[in-house]
């Protein structure tokens, strides 16, 4: 089916009038420096996305704990970790993210991390030394809480015998730290 360019050129000028009417409603800022350092716990699945042609691949449930200082580097916030997978794969990290105000209460957050990777009886991820990259997409309570799912990938950058990677999706839990 093909459209008219003036019903399609009526749709674009619609679109822009909405996205230009309100521009307060949609206020992006950068950082949170009156954050105070946070605690993040989460759980989820490991290998979300899993390549069943290699031995060890699989989903599996996980949990991860976080320590975030707040924003100590202009916007960057640094943090350390721990993950743990219930086929006794274990990773401690440490990295910086920054996070992309939207409105008052919702917050991106992407971040990178460099670790130690020790394999379980799952996924080998060709390494000890693996990177992990990704976001987190939560909403900021008034007290400061977050509530979240966070999407990441980790890998070793091809430094190892063989990087197939894996991918894990967490839903966390973020309380302020006084």
């Amino acid at each position: 089916m093909r459209r008219s360019p003036n019903r399609t050129g009526i749709g674009l000028l619609i679109a822009f009038g909405i996205a230009t009417t309100y521009p307060a409603a949609a206020q992006v800022t950068f950082g949170s420096p009156a954050d105070p350092p946070r605690i993040a716990i989460g759980g989820g699945v490991f290998d979300v996305l899993p390549d069943n042609r290699r031995p060890g691949n699989g989903r599996t449930g996980m949990a991860l704990g976080e320590y975030r200082f707040g924003d100590v580097l202009w916007i960057l916030a640094p943090f350390v970790g721990v993950l743990g997978t219930g086929q006794g794969s274990f990773y401690g990290y440490g990295g910086f993210g920054f996070d992309i105000n939207i409105a008052e209460r919702f917050v991106v957050t992407p971040s990178t991390a460099v670790g130690y990777f020790k394999r379980g009886s799952g996924v080998d991820l060709g390494a000890n030394c693996e990177f992990r990259s990704g976001a987190e997409f939560a909403y900021r309570f008034e007290d400061l809480r977050r509530i979240g799912v966070g999407f990441y990938h980790i890998s070793n950058a091809g430094i190892g015998k063989h990087d197939p990677g894996a991918e894990f999706v967490t839903f966390i839990l973020t309380m302020p730290f006084h």
